[in-house]
């Protein structure tokens, strides 16, 4: 009997300990060039003649989503505020979305002359490009620097490509972007937001060392934590920590205010940390339903199920807990993808499940000794969280071809293509296919 394919530590270090899917994995390496990840957005927008905002679509390779949006707007010079987008794109990818700019007509985008970024008007409307315009992506991906010959890799993409047919999708795991590849803390450090320990998170955000980084960065951070010499720390650290750098200049003018030093960083990136520590919950529960050999496409007893809602979306507002009497109802809807089975976004009101599911969610917040009162967060009241639920299964229907990899002779290249609804990680996909280390396989990305 063959055994399954094991998941590297990286993953099973953010709570993803299973695969679904039971054939060998393909390894290999992803984005050895952007068009190797093409990302296409997908909308359900319609655009007028005329409007209060220009709608653009805006098609860009080796971008930042944010950086971008910051240099659009200094070259036309306005706001920040005044240019709305659905999503964050990956950066190393071959990217294409809308945006919307308030108040401005389309012979003003020629000033707009940026290496790799195409700004196009596509229409106007009275209503901004927001998160709430946005179905998911298309993604075209190829895996490059494959060993096995052409022929043994297609009988491995089609075996697994029919087992997630099979599901009808893929489990929906917080991808590793979520804790960081090279350094995946994240989780660590909300881990200690919740329990109180506000000088332990930053420590461990400034200073923990970790493998995967530079030596430079390895023996900076070192120095910090064994010194607690703020002022030195800032003039060894790399520029480009500059988030460290930052909490740490805070510690210098301030002692000791190790919450104080949070609050150098965004808004967004504190909050990182709290749903960071989530998805690590998240995905330990969902893998231990796995485990013990529990669906995701298909509700038990004692479950908490969401609906779509009338963009075709799973819907965490609208929930309902399965019992026998509403069983088999409740499963029609999900064969018909009407319904979703849940699993806890962790907080101090979430909604937790009965049954079997019930004894998971108790078990894993018992050995990870999980505050929930903690999401009050008395300490920094703003990353306070009531939690809510997500559904545990990806729908997706994967299309593949299996041909020899144009760039590296001698190897083999998969190219993938499917549509993700919004909030799902393509790296939950792949990392079925190639079932390898994550780390390994973005050594391409240059991060």
């Amino acid at each position: 009997m063959t055994t399954p394919p094991t998941p590297p530590n990286l993953e099973q270090n953010t709570g993803i300990t299973v695969y679904i899917t039971t054939k060998p994995g393909t390894g290999g390496t992803i984005r050895q060039v952007p068009e190797d990840f093409i990302v296409q957005e997908l909308t359900n927008r319609e655009e007028q003649d005329s409007g209060s905002h220009l709608i653009c679509t805006l098609t860009k390779k080796n971008w930042d989503t944010h950086h971008l949006v910051r240099d659009i707007s200094r070259i036309l010079h306005i706001s920040q505020q005044r240019i709305g987008w659905a999503g964050t794109k990956d950066k190393q990818a071959l990217t294409t979305q809308k945006i919307s700019i308030y108040d401005m007509d389309t012979p003003e985008l020629e000033r707009i002359r940026l290496r790799d970024v195409t700004l196009t008007a596509v229409g106007r409307s009275n209503k901004k490009v927001s998160l709430g315009d946005l179905w998911g992506n298309r993604f075209k991906i190829i895996v490059r620097q494959i060993a096995q010959p052409v022929d043994e890799v297609d009988t491995m993409v089609g075996l697994t490509t029919s087992q997630i047919k099979v599901v009808g999708g893929v489990p929906n795991f917080f991808g590793i972007q979520r804790f960081g590849i090279q350094r995946p803390i994240t989780h660590i450090v909300g881990r200690k937001l919740v329990e109180g320990d506000i000088e332990g998170a930053a420590l461990e955000y400034i200073a923990r060392p970790y493998p995967g980084e530079s030596e430079e960065a390895r023996q900076s951070r070192q120095y910090v934590l064994d010194t607690l010499d703020f002022k030195g720390g800032i003039g060894k650290y790399p520029l480009r920590l500059r988030y460290e750098r930052a909490m740490m200049t805070r510690l210098v003018e301030k002692p000791g205010d190790y919450a104080g030093a949070f609050n150098a960083l965004s808004p967004n990136l504190r909050k990182m940390f709290v749903h960071a520590y989530q998805s690590y919950l998240f995905n330990l529960i969902l893998s231990r339903r796995l485990e013990r050999g529990m669906p995701i496409n298909e509700a038990l007893p004692g479950d908490i199920v969401c609906f779509k809602n009338a963009a075709g979306l799973p819907d965490p507002t609208r929930m309902q807990n399965v019992d026998e009497d509403t069983l088999d109802g409740i499963n029609n809807l999900i064969r018909r993808g009407r319904a979703f089975v849940t699993g806890p976004i962790v907080g101090y009101e979430t909604p937790m499940s009965g049954g079997l599911a019930r004894e998971i969610e108790q078990a894993v917040i018992e050995e990870e000794k999980v505050d929930i009162e903690g999401f009050r967060m008395p300490a920094v009241p703003e990353l306070a969280s009531k939690g809510l639920r997500r559904e545990i299964i990806i729908p997706v229907n994967p299309e593949y071809k299996v041909t020899e990899d144009k760039l590296n002779t001698g190897y083999s290249a998969v190219e993938l293509e499917f549509d993700l609804q919004r909030g799902a990680y393509a790296t939950t996909v792949l990392r079925e296919y190639m079932k390898s280390d994550p780390a390994a396989d973005h050594i391409l990305k240059g991060k």
